[in-house]
């Protein structure tokens, strides 16, 4: 099973995914400083990854002996719209013994229960797949997103242990390409039949019945059902519902922001204009052009028609 990340010897190693699917290069990360690096570029990316990989952090700040609230501010405000990674640290923060060793203990505990998770997701998703589906996705929900497995993604790979998927259509996921980068990537090494897409095509591969079903990640869920994910996930629930196609979000219950009522609460984070102006540091866009560049879009519960977690299928209207 692919991972992205492991405790190992007094560091926390990280696969970089900035240098996928060209270099597997293992990052060795012995500071909380250097964690929250990793996050905020993105050497690290999905949020259950992103909570465990704070949770490490923390751990090393304790194994340094640095002020653990400073260290928890700061790998707060690495990536702000996931949920898991505040999660993360508020379960740190709120235990009872915080050293070294506790922090850890916790730390390697959140990653094996998050993996747990996510074969649990897969199960409970795979419910949902018909037979000889053709399945979109977009971004990465796999198991370099989490601590294993994937939710999004994983659901898709159980249902293909169980002989139900034709076909992945993965969007590229414009504009850091984490569908062609790494889902490709992952889908390749499993040896699931996939095809890469440029996110627009998703209308046209609805309007001619190509798409039997949807099954994307999320970053934060308000208890109304409303989500937060990659940029263009709205877009895809949109065009869903017009083709009458499913559209399922999946995600682990620390994805769930329970004290939002809905989603106009959430933080949505903006990135830089290079990861638009730019592909490979190639400039592509004239030198001054204006980029609005949000990392995430919130897409309304209504449009969802379920939402899988590893206690089960839930259906609208949705109380969490």
């Amino acid at each position: 099973m692919l991972k992205p990340l492991f405790w190992d010897d007094g560091c926390l190693r990280l696969l970089d995914q900035r240098l996928l699917p060209h270099e597997e290069k293992w990052l060795d990360l012995t500071t909380w400083q250097e964690v929250r690096s990793a996050i905020t570029d993105m050497a690290v990316r999905g949020a259950p990854a992103i909570g465990i990989c704070a949770a490490y952090g923390m751990a090393l700040a304790a194994k340094n002996a640095d002020d653990l609230e400073p260290a928890r501010l700061g790998l707060a405000s690495a990536r702000p719209t996931a949920v898991n990674l505040a999660a993360a640290l508020d379960r740190i923060m709120e235990a009872t013994v915080l050293d070294f060793e506790g922090i850890l203990s916790i730390a390697k505990s959140m990653e094996r229960e998050d993996l747990d998770t996510n074969l649990a997701i897969g199960k409970n998703g795979a419910k949902l797949v018909p037979d000889n589906a053709n399945v979109l996705t977009i971004c990465n929900t796999g198991s370099i997103a989490t601590a294993g497995h994937g939710t999004a993604l994983g659901i898709i790979r159980t249902a293909h242990e169980q002989g139900k998927v034709r076909q992945v259509w993965s969007c590229e996921t414009r504009p850091r390409l984490q569908g062609l980068k790494l889902t490709a990537w992952e889908l390749m090494k499993d040896e699931i039949p996939f095809c890469s897409v440029v996110d627009s095509a998703a209308a046209a591969l609805m309007r001619s019945a190509q798409v039997d079903i949807v099954i994307v990640g999320a970053d934060r869920i308000a208890t109304n059902g409303d989500t937060a994910n990659k940029i263009g996930t709205y877009m895809l629930a949109i065009l869903a519902k017009h083709h009458g196609v499913p559209f399922i979000v999946a995600a682990p219950r620390t994805t769930f922001d329970l004290t939002a009522p809905d989603g106009s609460r959430f933080v949505v984070e903006e990135r830089g204009d290079r990861e638009i102006t730019h592909i490979e540091e190639v400039r592509l866009a004239p030198e001054g052009c204006p980029v609005f560049n949000p990392a995430f879009d919130v897409t309304p519960g209504e449009l969802l028609t379920y939402i899988v977690d590893e206690t089960g299928v839930h259906e609208p209207p949705y109380a969490f």
